[in-house]
């Protein structure tokens, strides 16, 4: 910002200032996960002592340095992918959260149909799929306001995530949410075939709301939200949503 201001007296002009103002944003809406902090330190440490030794390396033995130029640029690149993919973005709900159940993740709508749901309901509901890719947020958040009533973590396979079985046979964590009208919401996170870790936040007697952070899942997989039969659902098939933000349905 100091070299904004000296801009912006220098050439009597609001141009810089605006770009000023426009990086101040931007670095708001930059937010990093906290289940990346490990990953990202260890992973930026190795990247700068692997480009330091080859450079010093290079210039000891007088080598060219285009092999130390490739690899910084692969290294940078795969760096900036995972700082991608732990990215936050911070998220509020502004309107009305009574009877609205949003989105509890980023991704893409895969399946909206009406299931035997075998683990917690053991009746019939409507099961809204988002499968998020690796370029995807991969924060989830709370569909609903209530108070958490279940939760369970199960092991199991690592089938694609967007494979119907997926949601019975792959690892899962499944959360059960009561909203202040007495109705039960379940949120299932499921692992895929390249993701191996779900966490989840939430713990029973919980009193949660819309904007609360559900838990996280590394790499590509799923989140599954399954509803009452009669719910009015607001999304469609192939649809973009975001989490916390795009409502997946009226109870």
């Amino acid at each position: 910002m100091y070299l904004c201001r000296e801009l912006w007296s220098y050439n009597n002009q609001t141009i810089p200032l605006y770009m000023g103002k426009r990086l101040r944003k931007l670095s708001k809406k930059i937010k990093l996960h906290r289940e990346g902090t490990h990953t990202l330190v260890i992973g930026g440490v190795a990247v700068a002592l692997l480009n330091m030794l080859l450079f010093e390396m290079s210039y000891h033995y007088q080598w060219t340095l285009i092999p130390f130029y490739i690899v910084l640029a692969i290294t940078g690149t795969l760096y900036l992918v995972v700082l991608n993919f732990f990215r936050c973005p911070p998220r509020h709900f502004e309107e009305d959260t009574t009877g609205v159940v949003v989105a509890p993740a980023d991704g893409k709508i895969v399946c909206i149909e009406e299931v035997e749901e075998k683990e917690f309901f053991h009746d019939r509901r409507i099961m809204v799929s988002i499968f998020m890719s690796v370029t995807n947020v991969h924060a989830n958040w709370v569909p609903v306001d209530g108070t958490v009533k279940y939760t369970r973590h199960h092991d199991g396979n690592f089938h694609r995530a967007w494979l119907p079985k997926a949601s019975e046979e792959n690892e899962r964590a499944t959360t059960v949410i009561t909203t202040p009208q007495g109705t039960d919401i379940l949120v299932r996170q499921i692992a895929g075939a390249v993701a191996r870790r779900i966490v989840t936040y939430t713990q029973v007697g919980d009193v949660c709301d819309i904007d609360d952070h559900l838990g996280f899942i590394k790499l590509g997989s799923r989140v599954d939200t399954y509803l009452p039969l009669g719910t009015k659902v607001l999304v469609k098939m192939d649809q973009r949503t975001t989490g916390n933000e795009t409502i997946l349905a009226k109870l």
